[in-house]
């Protein structure tokens, strides 16, 4: 094992080997002929937390975020900060949930051009996760399954971690911090073990997302159900309100993030609640449970996510936003790989969208060629 200094040392050599070659070979090709064959060579979730763990040290070493910066800037006067949820996102390209689980990396990724990150998904106490192997790449068709579980440190050292890191006003980008139910509590002691998380989550988060939706947590995809869900929003709601009449505090815009298996009654439902207590967004969606094509023959149970799923999350967004006449923020997730999805995100409604799976296939700089795309796109479009 390196020990931080060796690992601080790797680093810089590599992003300045990495400054060198970008002159002449594209940072998305280097590491889709270069690094991405050898990330792959090891298991897919310790290829996931040496990301991870690099992107935290990279957060840490002001020279070193600065050289990130350089290889991913965007081009002055191009991009339009994008108003949603009462927030300024410097562009439409979120890191979804799942990826910083433990709020470690997230400094790293703004220097990479990510428009925000969702942190997470956080439970109230610290929980290992479903036992591994637990995440399975699909190279082919560009997409991962996983059944992870919601591993991570819980939501009073992620609160800790926020407080030092950077406090809300003073950060580059917009955090989210997705929150879900612990393991181990009963599916009728929802609404009090969310509590737990936002009580201690609503000051460090510039919006929080209560994650229903995962397929990974026995009983969760319960909370989708209409009285379970009622009785989850309205405790949550309730305590956001209580903020600004107890303390003083802004209240936090909270959102909702929803399968893709969900039918449209279903989603009718849910918009129902969403009206009812005035949420401020969705994001939609979360990996599925369906195994279209040539994953019908794939036996490896947890949530499908990458290009399979553009198709029908695009579809819920367009139908979300219809059925809202276009007046609820909704930020779009699933099969995003290029600017062209994205875009197709944007046009059916979304006013964000997020990416995960693709940015495993893309690259660190996923982000910000979405974004110039983007950019390139709206200049053509006038």
């Amino acid at each position: 094992m390196w020990n931080a200094l060796g690992f601080r040392g790797f680093c810089v050599q590599y992003l300045q080997f990495a400054m060198r070659i970008s002159r002449w070979l594209p940072m998305e090709v280097f590491y889709e002929k270069l690094l991405r064959p050898l990330l792959f060579r090891l298991d897919p979730e310790r290829a996931h937390e040496l990301a991870v763990d690099s992107m935290a040290l990279m957060g840490r070493l002001g020279p070193l975020c600065a050289v990130l910066e350089a290889l991913a800037r965007l081009p002055a006067g191009c991009f339009r900060p994008v108003e949603a949820l009462g927030l300024s996102f410097p562009n439409a390209v979120g890191l979804a949930a799942g990826f910083d689980k433990n709020a470690m990396a997230w400094p790293a990724a703004a220097a990479l051009g990510f428009g925000h990150v969702e942190v997470g998904t956080v439970t109230a106490v610290a929980q290992p996760g479903n036992p591994r192997p637990r995440v399975f790449r699909y190279p082919r068709q560009e997409a991962v399954i996983n059944r992870m579980g919601f591993n991570n440190e819980g939501s009073e050292a992620v609160a800790a971690r926020l407080r030092r890191q950077a406090p809300k006003g003073r950060r580059r980008i917009p955090i989210g911090v997705n929150i879900g139910k612990s393991r181990v509590a009963e599916i009728d002691g929802a609404p009090q073990d969310y509590l737990a998380s936002f009580a201690r989550l609503a000051d460090h988060a510039d919006y929080l997302v209560l994650n229903v939706s995962s397929p990974n947590t026995p009983g969760l995809r319960q909370l989708q159900d209409e009285a379970r869900l009622r009785e989850l929003v309205a405790a949550v709601t309730e305590a956001n309100s209580g903020r600004t009449s107890a303390g003083g505090k802004a209240r936090v815009p909270i959102l909702l993030k929803i399968a893709p298996d969900l039918s449209f009654p279903q989603m009718d439902a849910v918009l129902g609640v969403v009206r009812d207590f005035a949420l401020d967004g969705l994001v939609a969606t979360n990996t599925t449970l369906e195994r279209p094509g040539p994953f019908a023959r794939v036996s490896e149970t947890g949530g499908l996510s990458g290009a399979p799923l553009r198709r029908r999350s695009t579809e819920i967004v367009r139908y979300l936003s219809r059925a809202t006449e276009g007046r609820l923020p909704i930020i779009g997730v699933g099969g995003i790989t290029d600017a062209e999805s994205a875009a197709e995100k944007l046009d059916a409604g979304a006013c964000l969208v997020q990416v995960y799976t693709g940015m495993i296939y893309r690259g660190p700089f996923f982000a910000a060629a979405i974004a110039r795309g983007l950019a390139d796109r709206q200049r053509r479009l006038g």
